[in-house]
């Protein structure tokens, strides 16, 4: 079983469903999903909401080793994305050499100002944390009373372990930033981080027609048999 914790904004529901979908579609494994949603973290999660912050999990995503049990691998994603590939093999990538494995972007925002006029902040390791493969027992630190009461960037810059050199590299083709780079046909996640084509704004970003395609399927309701398994463009 593959645990996948997404997060929950009532910004953006239909990114959240239209993500689950493209895992479904291609996960050659059982995956099992958890929403990170507050509404469902009464009780644990008390923080406020801070003023630069551009979704509601901006904080609660790193509750995902306490959801857990501090057992096992989980996954950890922000709800603007679309899985390309089988997440299955992400998981398989899982070193136990490493607390918590990311794509480690070198990079500065292109903008100042993203989706619903959200500042764009910029700080060291900006969206290493929008996916993250937890090696839960490691990140023990990680617990409500924690996250409740970190800055954000002892959070996002993973000053909660004991040095840098337990954070592992995913390739970047696992978080890739539409409209922050190219275009690319081999990128395994798309992340609209500046904004989701479900967006007037961003409506014709890289990889829009997928999301849209992905998003059809996730609302389809047939009324037949549906087709055989293993086209997912038919899932």
């Amino acid at each position: 079983m593959l645990d996948v914790y997404i997060g929950y904004d009532r910004q953006e529901v239909v990114a959240y469903h239209v993500l689950v979908q493209s895992i479904l579609e291609r996960s050659s494994r059982p995956v099992r999903f958890t929403p990170v949603n507050l509404a469902n973290l009464k009780g644990v999660f008390a923080r406020e909401a801070a003023a630069t912050q551009s979704t509601e999990f901006s904080f609660s995503r790193f509750l995902t080793p306490y959801l857990s049990g501090y057992a096992g691998w989980s996954l950890f994603m922000d709800c603007d994305m679309l899985a390309r590939a089988d997440i299955a093999e992400l998981f398989a990538l899982a070193d136990d050499r490493y607390a918590v494995m990311v794509a480690q972007h070198d990079y500065a925002p292109r903008d100042t100002v993203k989706f619903l006029d959200h500042v764009q902040t910029r700080y060291a390791k900006k969206n290493w944390s929008s996916v993250m493969l937890l090696n839960n027992a490691r990140c023990r630190a990680l617990t409500p009373q924690y996250v409740n009461e970190a800055s954000g960037l002892q959070l996002h810059q993973f000053h909660w372990l004991e040095g840098e050199d337990q954070v592992g590299a995913l390739p970047l083709e696992w978080n890739w930033l539409v409209g922050e780079y190219d275009f690319n046909a081999d990128a395994r996640i798309a992340h609209f981080t500046r904004g989701g084509p479900y967006f007037e704004a961003y409506a014709d970003c890289d990889y829009a027609d997928e999301w849209r395609a992905a998003e059809a399927r996730a609302t389809a309701a047939l009324g037949k048999l549906a087709p055989p398994i293993g086209d997912a463009t038919t899932a």
